[in-house]
C-alpha cells in the first residue's frame, strides 16, 4: 500500500500541475450593482448563500479542485478583507475586466485561471473537466454551455445566448489562459473594450468576413473562436460544459435567488448522505 509520505507527494504533484486562479471581484465605477443594493451590502461579492458570502464559496471551490494559488481583484475593503482571510493574494480591480485580467497575468502568469465572484455555484469537478477538456495546445480556452444544458439543469433559466450554426451558447465565466500567448487575447479585449462606443473599430479587429459569416448563420462558435484567435496570433478554442448549471451566475437579484434555492438543494442532499 502507498506511504502516507507517497500519497501527500502525489497531492502536492498535482496541485503545483494545476494553473493559479483570479477572481474577478471589482466593480464598475460610478455604477451601482443591482444584487448588493438588494442586499444592502458594498458589493454583491458579500451576498450570504447559505450562511457564507458568495466569494467564499468560489475560493472552496477552487481549493477542492486542488487550486493551491488564488488571487482576488477587488478595490472593496469588505470583499479584500474577506480574501485575506480566506488565505487569497490581494490585487487590486483595474478599471475593467480585462485590465483587472491584464495586470494578474503579468503578476502570475501562464497558466491562469480565470473566474468571477459571482459565480456562486462553481463546482471543484466543472474546473477539473475544464482543465481536462481543453486542448493542450490552446493558448486560450472558453467554458461555454450549450442552450439545452442549461435548461435541462436549470428549467426555466433565463440567460443571454450567443446564437451560432451549432445552437445557442452562454458563458460558463471560466477562462484558461494557458501560455504566454494568451496576452495576446487579452490585449485585443482590452481593445475591444475601450472601442465598445465605437463598433466599427470593434468590427474592423474581428475581421468583417467573420462577422458576415456570423450574420449568414454559417459559423459555427468554435469556429468562431479559432477564426478570433488566429487573428490575434493565439490558438482558442471553445470547451463545452459538462453540466449547464456553469452558465448560472448572479448578475441581477432573481439569480441570487436561484442560487439560494440550488445551494440549500444541495446541502439537504449532502445531509441526507450523512
Amino acid at each position: 500500500m502507498p506511504s502516507e509520505i507517497d500519497t501527500d507527494a502525489e497531492t502536492a504533484a498535482a496541485s503545483q500541475s494545476l494553473p493559479g486562479a483570479l477572481i474577478l471581484a471589482g466593480q464598475r465605477p460610478g455604477k451601482p450593482d443591482p444584487v448588493a443594493v438588494a442586499e444592502g451590502i458594498s458589493s454583491k461579492a458579500l451576498a450570504l448563500l447559505e450562511g457564507r458570502p458568495m466569494l467564499s464559496h468560489v475560493v472552496t471551490a477552487l481549493r477542492e479542485a486542488g487550486i493551491a494559488r488564488i488571487a482576488v481583484a477587488a478595490n472593496d475593503p469588505g470583499v479584500r478583507l474577506m480574501a485575506e482571510r480566506l488565505g487569497c493574494e490581494l490585487l487590486a480591480a483595474e478599471a475593467g475586466p480585462s485590465a483587472s485580467v491584464a495586470s494578474a497575468f503579468a503578476t502570475m502568469g501562464a497558466p491562469l485561471l480565470v473566474t468571477t465572484a459571482d459565480h456562486a455555484l462553481l463546482r471543484p469537478e466543472w474546473v477539473l473537466d475544464f482543465l481536462a477538456d481543453a486542448p493542450e495546445d490552446a493558448d486560450v480556452a472558453v467554458l461555454l454551455a450549450r442552450k439545452d444544458a442549461v435548461e435541462e439543469a436549470m428549467p426555466g433559466a433565463k440567460r443571454t445566448y450567443l446564437k451560432f450554426a451549432d445552437g445557442d451558447w452562454s458563458g460558463c465565466n471560466l477562462f484558461l489562459l494557458n501560455s504566454d500567448a494568451a496576452q495576446h487575447a487579452i490585449d485585443t479585449w482590452q481593445q475591444v473594450e475601450a472601442d465598445r462606443k465605437r463598433p466599427w473599430r470593434i468590427a474592423f479587429r474581428l475581421g468583417l468576413g467573420t462577422l458576415f459569416s456570423y450574420k449568414a448563420g454559417r459559423l459555427t462558435l468554435a469556429a468562431m473562436l479559432e477564426r478570433l484567435g488566429h487573428r490575434v496570433g493565439v490558438e482558442a478554442h471553445l470547451v463545452a460544459a459538462r453540466d449547464g448549471l456553469a452558465a448560472v451566475d448572479v448578475d441581477k437579484p432573481s439569480d441570487l435567488v436561484d442560487a439560494r434555492a440550488i445551494m440549500a438543494a444541495r446541502a439537504a442532499r449532502a445531509r441526507k448522505r450523512l
